[in-house]
């Protein structure tokens, strides 16, 4: 199996199954002497870890990281990093009788039909228990980028049809995690709440969508044919489990306007070299420009409903299915510090090929 590896410079390889003895990774390309701070890192696993609400999959993981190399007195030493994640509470059983069914909208058929195997406990490889290994990685890109003064921020800004239409401008950003859903507006928040609560007891799921933004990022990163930042962010965010679409800057909405109305004109400000506007995003030629990075990222509902679904068995035969065992009715939540994850090991990787320049 192929592409279990991103990044050109800063590199993270991930392995491991939902049901297996552990998830990990190697992290490679970390520059040495970062101060890394395990507190921080084992926090923002806390984010993404099930079991943190009643909003969330009832499977209980303590997701405590274990670092097996390339940090000595806790500083990198430039050697490969690497980690395990230890699965703790498994319920293999819950999937015996998925063996042999190809569940909808899920990897069972792909999988199978390529690998000619799968392991279907949860999903195996398919399941976004990967994702926790993302996190570390994230954590101490986030680590590195913070000594280079940059910042990122994801929240949720909708959910079903519940969105938050503010700017990021006037948001703050210290109400996210203060949200079961990290939104940080409360009114948007009590009401994706609520709608949540609705989809549950319908026995149903839902998606939606999370924003980021990247502050404090230079001018430079990205190079400006295949590596455009806006195609490496694209990538990471899409090999994300239930990303559907993505968008940054003025986005899809681009497409109904004028030039005269998108273009970001240049402007001096404090002697500084800005745009006027930041239709761009940030991003332009493929190269930041010095301005926040913003994008959203789209989720689909969960595919694993309690309501009755058809689909067919290996051999064809017609079944009627509902799903069982443990799963979020909206992932969305706890997909923010994937995202966040995912955008901090771009921007390491970029940040270190334009220390080159």
């Amino acid at each position: 199996m192929a592409g279990n590896t991103t990044g050109k410079l800063f590199c993270l390889t991930t392995f491991g199954e939902s049901h297996g003895e552990a998830i990990g990774g190697v992290i490679d390309g970390c520059p040495p002497g970062l101060k890394i701070d395990m507190d921080f890192i084992q926090n923002e696993l806390e984010k993404r870890k099930p079991g943190q609400s009643f909003l969330t999959t009832k499977r209980k993981e303590t997701d405590k990281v274990e670092f097996l190399s390339g940090i000595f007195n806790g500083k990198t030493t430039g050697a490969p990093i690497g980690f395990i994640i230890k699965n703790i509470d498994k319920k293999t059983e819950d999937y015996e009788f998925l063996k042999d069914i190809y569940r909808p909208s899920h990897a069972d058929y792909t999988y199978e039909k390529k690998y000619g195997v799968r392991d279907y406990r949860g999903g195996g490889r398919a399941s976004a228990r990967e994702t926790a290994a993302r996190v570390v990685g994230g954590a101490v890109a986030k680590i590195f980028l913070k000594n280079a003064g940059i910042k990122i921020f994801a929240y949720v800004s909708k959910i079903g049809n519940i969105e938050l239409e503010k700017d990021y401008k006037v948001l703050d950003f210290e109400q996210i995690e203060k949200s079961l859903v990290r939104c940080p507006d409360k009114e948007t928040s009590e009401k994706m709440i609520d709608l949540i609560k609705n989809i549950k007891d319908e026995g149903d799921s839902i998606g939606g969508i999370i924003s980021c933004v990247v502050q404090g990022v230079p001018v430079g990163l990205g190079e400006p044919v295949f590596d455009k930042l806006q195609a490496d962010l694209a990538k990471a965010m899409m090999s994300i489990n239930a990303a559907k679409g993505f968008e940054y800057g003025a986005g899809f909405k681009s497409s109904g306007k004028k030039g005269s109305e998108l273009n970001d004109s240049f402007i001096i400000k404090d002697g500084e070299i800005i745009t006027k506007t930041n239709n761009s995003g940030g991003i332009q030629g493929g190269i930041s420009n010095g301005q926040d990075i913003y994008f959203n990222v789209a989720f689909k509902p969960v595919p694993t409903i309690k309501k009755q679904q058809q689909t067919i068995d290996k051999n064809g035969k017609n079944i009627v299915f509902s799903g069982k065992g443990r799963h979020d009715v909206c992932i969305v939540p706890r997909a923010v510090p994937i995202v966040e994850a995912m955008t901090a090991i771009v921007l390491a990787d970029h940040f270190l090929r334009f220390k080159f320049y």
